[in-house]
C-alpha cells in the first residue's frame, strides 16, 4: 500500500463529471455515464482503444444485483476485448489499481470512472450493509446515527460544537456556489436534527452522479495535459472494524496514509476532503494538519455534492483540475469509505514549477 519512490511518474490528465441530481431515475448507470465518458476523452484528444487499462469503481448494494459494473462496460465499449478490472469501492480505490498498473510499465493510460444512484432506495439503510455482520449489522444502525456518535464524540471531547459545525456546512455549500456541478450551494439552512446533534445541514444531500479520470505516465502525460497533475504519491489505510475499540474524535489511518503518501513533508495549498458529514472535516483537518492557510473544499465537498461511490474520486479529480488550471500547485486529496471514517486513501498531487 505504500507510495515510496517510484521511477515512473504518472499523472492526473483529465477529469469530467455529471452535474449532480437528487434523481436520476429517467436515466440507467450506462446513460448517466457515457457522456463523463465522452468528455474526459474528448480533453485528452483519445480514443477508447487508446486506453491500455480501464479501472472502475461502483457498489451492487446501491444497484440492488450482482455484477452491475458489466452493464456499465456497455458505456466503455468493451469490444474489440479491453483490460479491465473493477472495485467494490469509491472509484478512488480504481484510481490507486490503476495506478498501480501504471508503475509496473504495463499499460501507458488508464480510465478510472465511478458512479452511484443513491435515489433508487433507502441509502442510509443501504449502507448498513458496511458493517460488522455479527455484532453491529444486525441492529442496524443506519450512517447518519453513526455519524451523530461520532459528532457527539468531538463535542464531549471540547473539539467542536453545534456552532461550529454549522460554519463548516455554511463554508462548504458557499463554496460550491462556483461549482456547476454540485447539487447543494449558496445558503442551506440547518434545518432540524436528524439524530442529535446532527442537523440536517450537517449530512451530506442524496443524490446521483458519475466521475472519470484519465491517468497517464512520463511523457504522455505530458503530451495530453498542459500541466499535468502528477501523483507525488498516493496510501490507503483503514481503521478497526469495531467501532468500539476506536476513538472516533480521531483518524490515525488518515494520518499513516497522508504520512505514507508524502503529505507532510512540504505544505499544501489546497485539500480536498471527502467528509460527507460536518464532523468529519473536524477529524480530517486534525489527522492532516491542515491549518488556515490551506484552501479546504474549495468545490464545496461532500456536503455540497455526495454521490456513492464516486465523491471520492471527485477530490481526486477537484484537486487535479486545480492543478490543471494553474490554481493549485501542491494538492492534497482524501477520500473514505465505511462508517466513521473507517477506510482512508490520501494522495498528494503537484504541478511542475511555473
Amino acid at each position: 500500500m505504500t507510495s515510496a519512490p517510484q521511477e515512473r511518474e504518472i499523472a492526473v490528465v483529465a477529469f469530467a463529471q455529471t452535474a449532480h441530481r437528487r434523481t436520476s431515475e429517467e436515466l440507467s448507470e450506462v446513460e448517466m455515464l457515457m457522456p463523463v465518458l465522452h468528455e474526459v476523452l474528448d480533453r485528452t484528444g483519445l480514443k477508447t482503444a487508446d486506453i491500455d487499462f480501464t479501472c472502475s469503481g461502483s457498489s451492487d448494494y446501491l444497484a440492488g444485483r450482482a455484477f452491475s459494473f458489466t452493464l456499465a462496460l456497455d458505456g466503455v465499449g468493451a469490444w474489440p476485448p479491453i483490460s479491465e478490472s473493477h472495485v467494490e469501492m469509491d472509484g478512488a480505490w480504481a484510481l490507486y489499481e490503476a495506478w498501480t498498473k501504471l508503475l509496473t510499465g504495463d499499460a501507458d493510460t488508464a480510465l478510472v470512472y465511478s458512479y452511484g444512484k443513491s435515489s433508487p432506495g433507502p441509502v442510509r439503510d443501504v449502507l448498513t450493509r458496511q458493517l460488522d455482520p455479527y455484532y453491529v449489522a444486525p441492529l442496524w444502525p443506519d450512517s447518519v446515527a453513526l455519524a451523530a456518535l461520532q459528532a457527539q464524540a468531538l463535542i464531549d471531547a471540547g473539539d467542536t460544537d453545534e456552532p461550529a459545525l454549522a460554519a463548516v456546512a455554511t463554508r462548504n455549500r458557499e463554496a460550491a456556489s462556483a461549482n456547476p456541478h454540485a447539487q447543494l450551494k449558496g445558503a442551506v439552512a440547518q434545518g432540524d436534527y436528524l439524530v442529535r446533534p446532527l442537523r440536517t445541514g450537517d449530512c451530506p444531500p442524496i443524490g446521483d452522479g458519475a466521475a472519470a479520470v484519465i491517468l497517464a505516465a512520463g511523457d504522455r502525460a505530458r503530451e495530453l495535459c498542459a500541466r499535468p497533475a502528477w501523483i507525488r504519491g498516493i496510501d490507503h489505510r483503514i481503521e478497526a472494524h469495531g467501532l468500539g475499540v476506536r476513538d472516533l474524535t480521531d483518524s490515525p489511518s488518515t494520518r499513516l496514509a497522508a504520512e505514507r503518501a508524502g503529505a507532510f513533508e512540504r505544505p499544501v495549498d489546497t485539500a480536498e476532503l471527502h467528509a460527507p458529514f460536518t464532523a468529519q472535516e473536524i477529524v480530517l483537518r486534525k489527522a492532516l494538519r491542515l491549518d488556515d492557510g490551506v484552501h479546504v473544499n474549495p468545490s464545496g465537498g461532500a456536503l455540497a455534492a455526495n454521490p456513492i461511490m464516486a465523491a471520492g474520486l471527485i477530490r481526486l479529480g477537484e484537486a487535479a483540475a486545480r492543478i490543471h488550471r494553474g490554481e493549485s500547485d501542491r494538492a492534497l486529496a482524501h477520500a473514505t469509505s465505511g462508517p466513521c471514517l473507517q477506510q482512508n486513501l490520501v494522495a498528494v498531487l503537484e504541478g511542475e514549477p511555473r
